[in-house]
This record gives C-alpha cells, sequence and structure tokens, in this order.
C-alpha cells in the first residue's frame, strides 16, 4: 500500500464517517429523537468525531508527506485505542440490551462500531511512513477517557442520577463496585492497547527508531 493510496482511503473513510453521522442525526431529527446533549454525550459519538479528524488529517498528510509527524501518530494511536474499546464494549456488552428511546438506523452503529474500528487497526498495520513512537507517548491515551467518565457523572448527577450513558456506569445496575471495575478495567484495557501500538510501531515498519 502505497502513500497516495493510503492517503486517499483515509479521507474516503474519514469523509464516509462524517457522512453516516450526518445521516444518523437527520433520522432522529426527522423522528423527533434528537436531543444534542445526549447524543454527543456518548463515547461513541465523541470518538466518531475524533475518528473524522484524524482521518481526514491523515489523509492529507499521507497526501502530502512520506512520513506522518510523530504527534499525529500519537493523536492516532490514542484514536485507534478508543475505536478498538469502543468496538468491543458495543458488541459484548451492549449489542443485545434493548434501546431505551428511538431505535434509530440500524447500519450507522454497524458503521461506528465495526467497521470503521477495523478500518483503523488495518491502517495502523499497513499503512507506511508511521514513525515509531516512544514508550512516554502512552500518557495521552487515558486523558480523554477519564475526563469523559468525570464528565458523564457529573451530568448524571446533574439529572438526580436519572441519566447514565451505557447501563455498566449506572450504580443502579450492579453497585459502585461494578462501576469502579468496569473504569478501572476498561482504562488498564485502554492502556495495554496503546501499549501494542507503541511496540508495534517500534517493531515493524517504524521510519525512525527511538529508545525512550
Amino acid at each position: 500500500m502505497t502513500r497516495r493510496i493510503a492517503g486517499a482511503l483515509r479521507l474516503i473513510v474519514g469523509l464516509g464517517l462524517a457522512v453516516t453521522i450526518g445521516i444518523q442525526i437527520g433520522d432522529r431529527v426527522v423522528n423527533d429523537a434528537f436531543d444534542p446533549w445526549e447524543y454527543f454525550s456518548y463515547f461513541t459519538i465523541q470518538t466518531s468525531l475524533f475518528n473524522i479528524v484524524v482521518l481526514v488529517v491523515g489523509g492529507v498528510l499521507a497526501l502530502r508527506l512520506a512520513r506522518d509527524p510523530q504527534l499525529y501518530t500519537t493523536v492516532r494511536m490514542a484514536a485507534l485505542t478508543y475505536a478498538i474499546v469502543t468496538a468491543a464494549v458495543y458488541n459484548v456488552l451492549l449489542r443485545f440490551v434493548p434501546p431505551t428511546g428511538y431505535p434509530g438506523l440500524d447500519w450507522p452503529n454497524e458503521v461506528v462500531h465495526v467497521w470503521v474500528p477495523i478500518i483503523l487497526v488495518l491502517d495502523w498495520l499497513l499503512t507506511p511512513g508511521r514513525p515509531a513512537l516512544p514508550w512516554r507517548s502512552l500518557w495521552i491515551v487515558p486523558i480523554y477517557p477519564v475526563a469523559w467518565a468525570i464528565y458523564s457523572f457529573a451530568r448524571a448527577a446533574a439529572s438526580g442520577g436519572r441519566i447514565y450513558p451505557y447501563p455498566f456506569l449506572n450504580p443502579a445496575t450492579d453497585g459502585w463496585i461494578s462501576v469502579i471495575a468496569y473504569i478501572v478495567g476498561l482504562t488498564l484495557f485502554l492502556v495495554g492497547l496503546g501499549a501494542l501500538a507503541v511496540l508495534y510501531s517500534r517493531r515493524v515498519g517504524g521510519s525512525r527508531r527511538v529508545t525512550a
């Protein structure tokens, strides 16, 4: 896969994801089921918007440069971990949970929870021009998920404990011990995925070796 092909594919997927989100929002608006505060509070939606930026910027970089900048690759690594966790949580914990409100279209969920994560993994594994990342880049991975969790609990408190984005974060489901276990487990999972991505960048195809 050449850089130009990779760049074109990143742009196509990024723009396609943007269209998918737009269609999902439009479907909810038409059916009088669009609550912006609720919709944009989901981890999946926020990371999907993040993925759009990462893919479009990455596409432009791949078309213009022989090698991706280290800063972009660090952000891309974090986005990769969020996408994998999004896919894992949805397909393991949430896929068969009945929706509490308007169910919406099925195929956008498959795009954001299945196909985009797969594409991001393949992009990381196959696209040339990725620099080797230093181990210190792992610090960026938990920053956004922790901030999102704090925001989600603050939003739940503001609603009187009625609004939680996902059942496993609601202490009414299985208690606070379960909630804490999920948060710790998912955070460790994210950092572990980041470590694997960094290791791969250092061992396979890294265009610049680093020692820290």
